[in-house]
C-alpha cells in the first residue's frame, strides 16, 4: 500500500520482534471493516447488538484488570530526566526500549499484526499529522476506525513523509508487565499488556496530546486538552471558544451544550467542533485557529442521558462500540447507571456475569452493572450539534480560551485574566477539589495545569514557557477566562444551576471579547457586573445570588497563593513570568 521506506522499515522491525503469523493492512474500506467486525463477533471479542434498535452497534468487555488509563504505568522517556520530570513518570530512552523490546519478543506469535495508517485531523490538512499503529487487537482496529481517519488515503497523503510510530500488543494482559511508553524525541509510542482504549488507541491521548505537545513546542503550535465550541447568535457568524477542564468538571456537557429556552427564543445555536482535544496554531490573520484532530467521541457512559447530555446520547445510537456496559438480554440493547430509571431485569454486567439490578447500591460501586469508567466510541458525524466547520482544513478562529475547575469557595463563577501572561498563570494554577465520593477526603486540592497534568509530553515548566512564548507570536490574542460552575453554599449545595445555563456565562465572555460589556477589577482579575449575567427565566437565582457567586474572598486567595507557591516549588524550570504573576497576586491581596 506504500513505498515509504520508513514505514516499511518500521513494519519489518516490528515483524522480526513480535513474530506475527501474518500482516494485514487496514485500507479503510467499509467492506474490510465489515469483515473485521464479523471476525471480532466470531472470536467473541464483540457482541452484535440489536441492529433494528442500535444499527451498526457492538458491545465489548475488557478483562477485569484492564478498565482505565494507568497513570502509574505511563512513562515519558527521554535521554535526560529533567526534560520529562518531575510531573511525569520518567525512564531513560535506552533503558525503556530494552524493557519494551524484551516484552514484545514473539508476543504476536499465532496472531495477526494489523497495520493502521491514520490521520489526526482532516486528511491532507496542513494542521494534520499522520501515525502508523501496529497492533494485534481487532478491537483497537475497529475503535481507531471510528476515532481517526484510517486507510489508503492516509498513506497517499503521507507520501514519503515522516509519521508517529506506534506499536501495541495486548500480549498476556498482565498488570505487572503493563506499560504505556512515549518517546517524544523518537516520535514513537509503545503500549503492551492492555486492551483498554485510553492505553491502546494510540492516536488519542498518546499521540494527540503527549507526543503532539512536544511536536508543538518544537514547531511553534499547541496541542491542548480542550473542547472547541461554536456559539451563534441568530444569523451572525459563530464565535468559537476553546476550554480546558479536569475530569468530572462537565467538559463533554459543555462541548455539546443545549441553549436554555430563553436563548433558543433569541435564536442562539451551539455547535460542537470537538469535545476533548484541540490543536491550535497562529493563522495568517494573527489569530489563533483550532482544529479537533479526532474523528470520534470516546465518552464515559455512566451519567449520560437525555437530560444531562442528549447530544452525546444521540451520538451513540448507531455505528458505536460500547465497552463495559450492561447487556440487556431481553432486547439486545445496552444500559448503564444514570441512563434511565429502568434497569434491565434480564441482564449481563460488565464482568460478563448475570446481573441482578435489585442488589444495586449507589454507595457500593461493586454492585454496578456497568463499570464506572465504561465507554462509548461513537463517530463524530453522529452528533446532532456537530459544527459544519468540523472538517475545515484550517480549523476555526478562537475568540476566548477558558479554564475551569471544581472549587467550592475560592474561584468566582467567572473571571477574566488581565493579559496573556496573566492568563497563562490562571491556566497554570488550575485545580479541582476532591469530593467525599472520590477519595474520602473532602477539599483536597489537586493542581491540574491547563487540564494537562497527565498529558504533557515533556517538562511542565517548559510547557508553561511555551505558552508564554506563544503569546509573543499571536498578534490578535484571544482573551483568557476562568470559570467555576461548582461554588457551594454553607450546606454544600451548588449555587449555580450549570448545564445549559452555563451558556449565560459564555454569553458574557463573548460580549467581553467584543468589548460590549464592562467589568470590575479585583485582586485576581476582572469579574462581571452582576447585572450583566442574564438570569432571565432562572427560578432560584437573583442578582444577589450572582453577586455571591462573583465574590473574591481575600483570605481564601491568600491561602490559595501559598498553595500555588508550593506547587511551583514541586516543578522545575517554571518561567520567571509566572513567578512575577504570583508576586503580583500577593501584592494585590495584601493591598
Amino acid at each position: 500500500m506504500t513505498d515509504n521506506k520508513k514505514v516499511l522499515e518500521f513494519i519489518e522491525s516490528a515483524k522480526k520482534l513480535c513474530n506475527p503469523d501474518k500482516i494485514v493492512w487496514v485500507d479503510g474500506s467499509e467492506e474490510q471493516l465489515e469483515e473485521f467486525r464479523q471476525l471480532a463477533v466470531d472470536e467473541k471479542i464483540l457482541i452484535k447488538l440489536n441492529q433494528d434498535k442500535l444499527p451498526g452497534c457492538y458491545l465489548h468487555r475488557t478483562t477485569v484488570n484492564d478498565v482505565a488509563r494507568v497513570e502509574g504505568r505511563t512513562f515519558i522517556c527521554s535521554k535526560n530526566k529533567e526534560d520529562s520530570a518531575p510531573i511525569n513518570n520518567w525512564m531513560e530512552t535506552n533503558e525503556a526500549l530494552e524493557l519494551m523490546n524484551g516484552l514484545y519478543k514473539d508476543c504476536m506469535k499465532g496472531r495477526t499484526m494489523y497495520v493502521i495508517p491514520y490521520s489526526m485531523g482532516a486528511v491532507g490538512s496542513k494542521f494534520s499529522k499522520i501515525g502508523i499503529e501496529l497492533t494485534d487487537s481487532i478491537y483497537v482496529v475497529l475503535n481507531m476506525a471510528i476515532m481517526t481517519r484510517v486507510g489508503a488515503k492516509v498513506l497517499e497523503a503521507l507520501g514519503d513523509g515522516d509519521f508517529v510510530k506506534g506499536l501495541h500488543s495486548y500480549a498476556e494482559l498482565s498488570e505487572e508487565k503493563r506499560y504505556i511508553m512515549h518517546f517524544p524525541e523518537e516520535n514513537l509510542i509503545m503500549s503492551i499488556n492492555s486492551n483498554y482504549g485510553g492505553n491502546v488507541l494510540l492516536g488519542k491521548k498518546c499521540f494527540a496530546l503527549r507526543i503532539a505537545s512536544y511536536l508543538g513546542k518544537n514547531e511553534g503550535w499547541m496541542a491542548e486538552h480542550m473542547l472547541i465550541l461554536g456559539i451563534q447568535k441568530g444569523n451572525e457568524e459563530p464565535k468559537y471558544v476553546a476550554a480546558a477542564f479536569p475530569s468530572a468538571c462537565g467538559k463533554t456537557n459543555l462541548a455539546m451544550i443545549i441553549p436554555p429556552e430563553i436563548y433558543k427564543n433569541k435564536d442562539y445555536k451551539c455547535w460542537c467542533v470537538g469535545d476533548d482535544i484541540a490543536w491550535i496554531r497562529v493563522g495568517e490573520d494573527g489569530r489563533l485557529w483550532a482544529v479537533n484532530p479526532e474523528n470520534g467521541f470516546f465518552g464515559v457512559a455512566p451519567g449520560t442521558n437525555m437530560k444531562s447530555n442528549p447530544n452525546a446520547l444521540l451520538s451513540t445510537m448507531k455505528n458505536t462500540i460500547f465497552t463495559n456496559v450492561v447487556e440487556n438480554l431481553d432486547d439486545g440493547t445496552v444500559w448503564w447507571e444514570g441512563l434511565n430509571d429502568n434497569p434491565p431485569k434480564n441482564a449481563i454486567n460488565w464482568r460478563g456475569e448475570k446481573w441482578d439490578y435489585t442488589k444495586y447500591d449507589k454507595k457500593d460501586k461493586s454492585t454496578c452493572g456497568a463499570h464506572p469508567n465504561s465507554r462509548f466510541t461513537a463517530p463524530t458525524i453522529n452528533c446532532p450539534c456537530l459544527s459544519d466547520q468540523f472538517e475545515a482544513p484550517n480549523g476555526v478562529p478562537i475568540s476566548a480560551i477558558i479554564f475551569g475547575g471544581r472549587r467550592a469557595k475560592t474561584a468566582p463563577l467567572v473571571y477574566e485574566s488581565r493579559d496573556w501572561n496573566n492568563g497563562v498563570f490562571v491556566g497554570s494554577i488550575m485545580a479541582s477539589e476532591t469530593t467525599a465520593a472520590a477519595t474520602g477526603a473532602v477539599g483536597v486540592v489537586r493542581r491540574d495545569p491547563m487540564a494537562m497534568r497527565p498529558f504533557v509530553g515533556y517538562n511542565m515548566g517548559d510547557y508553561f514557557a511555551h505558552w508564554v512564548e506563544m503569546g509573543k507570536t499571536i498578534k490578535n490574542q484571544p482573551k483568557i477566562f476562568n470559570v467555576n460552575w461548582f461554588r457551594t453554599d454553607d450546606e454544600g449545595n451548588f449555587i449555580w444551576p450549570g448545564f445549559g445555563d452555563n451558556l449565560r456565562v459564555l454569553d458574557w465572555i463573548l460580549d467581553r471579547c467584543e468589548d460590549k460589556v464592562d467589568a470590575e477589577e479585583t485582586a485576581i482579575g476582572f469579574v462581571p457586573k452582576a447585572e450583566d449575567i442574564n438570569i432571565e427565566g432562572l427560578k432560584d437565582v437573583t442578582i444577589d445570588t450572582i453577586k455571591e457567586l462573583l465574590t473574591v474572598d481575600k483570605e481564601n486567595w491568600i491561602e490559595e497563593a501559598k498553595g500555588i507557591k508550593d506547587f511551583y516549588g514541586e516543578l522545575t524550570r517554571v518561567p520567571a513570568e509566572l513567578y512575577a504573576e504570583l508576586d503580583k497576586l500577593n501584592e494585590n491581596l495584601n493591598k
